[in-house]
């Protein structure tokens, strides 16, 4: 693919572990007119700027891998910067993509847009079905109106606006905060930093019995790109006007104390694990349903204990 007739692409969110993997992804499928912007370059909350890098890029295509992200002590903590932040971004990515005249849109939402209660594997249609999980309300109440955002453009301007939906993501690129990270990044950094000062015990918040699914994120960007890449009448055959998402998942879950178990070892960290169960678990099981995705022709490739592996070598290789 020349770059003379590469679609001109915009990731937004680059230098996030989504959008990292996405661009790379994009690199290798030989797609060569690719877009981004640092958050010095471009504030994608505010409108006027969003409004002007339209204006001037002439972009065919956006994927919209920019969120404010975080664990459970992060969206308990700052539930009003999780809502506010992601609704401008996605409010402004979706409105200036459809005044541009964009050919092609995609929003990454989040599993924990479903009810946390939600019938196990949740399917797509789970959606606004019962209350969400309190831990992380405002993000899903964000990511819920993106995808209400998309549906809506479509239903009213013809617009080719598609959500995906992943599960739980590690990966290159991951957030290794001791304490605003995610389950894996933050087991690898306490198992690790455990094994580093000879600790006795790494302790696990909760119970360690959730279960949870785990997606690779390089299987995410290639799915993101399949998704894409489908054909309008293919895509929209597949989806329903006001349901309009897909979900991404893996096909299978794990506790989070077998998770633990598995992080401790790929470490080396030689104590015990112990469960604080004063902290929180969070849902008590989610997978997805993924079958949409599948009967489509994509499925994720990456085995957990391998994913994990190049997770930790990633996190070596990081600042830390």
């Amino acid at each position: 693919m020349t770059e003379h007739n590469s679609p001109r692409i915009f990731v937004a969110g680059h230098r996030g572990m989504v959008g990292n993997s996405i661009v790379k992804c994009l690199q290798q499928k030989g797609y060569r007119n690719i877009v981004t912007q640092t958050k010095e370059q471009l504030d994608l909350c505010n409108q006027a700027q969003v409004q002007r890098f339209f204006n001037q890029e002439k972009i065919d295509q956006v994927y919209i891998a920019a969120a404010k992200v975080g664990g459970i002590h992060a969206n308990k903590t700052y539930p009003a910067d999780f809502i506010y932040t992601n609704l401008m971004i996605e409010s402004n990515l979706i409105h200036q993509s459809y005044l541009a005249g964009i050919d092609k849109l995609l929003f990454l939402g989040s599993s924990c847009i479903y009810p946390k209660l939600a019938a196990q594997p949740m399917t797509e249609n789970a959606l606004l079905s019962g209350p969400l999980e309190p831990t992380n309300e405002s993000y899903a109440i964000a990511k819920i109106a993106g995808i209400k955002l998309c549906e809506s453009y479509n239903r009213q301007h013809d617009t080719d606006f598609r959500s995906v939906m992943p599960t739980n993501l590690y990966g290159p690129g991951d957030n290794y905060h001791p304490e605003n990270s995610h389950v894996i990044p933050g087991l690898i950094r306490r198992f690790h930093e455990a094994k580093m000062s000879n600790a006795s015990a790494v302790k696990i918040w909760g119970t360690g019995s959730p279960k949870r699914e785990f997606l690779y994120v390089e299987d995410l960007a290639k799915a993101c790109l399949f998704v894409m890449e489908l054909d309008k009448k293919d895509y929209h055959s597949k989806v329903s006007p006001m349901q309009n998402h897909i979900n991404i998942g893996y096909n299978s879950d794990i506790t989070i104390s077998e998770l633990a178990k598995l992080i401790k070892g790929i470490t080396g960290f030689q104590g015990t694990i112990e469960f604080d169960l004063h902290k929180p678990d969070g849902p008590p099981k989610k997978l997805m349903d993924s079958s949409l995705i599948t009967d489509l022709g994509w499925q994720a490739t990456t085995p957990l204990k391998h994913g994990l592996k190049k997770a930790y070598d990633d996190f070596l290789n990081s600042n830390q």
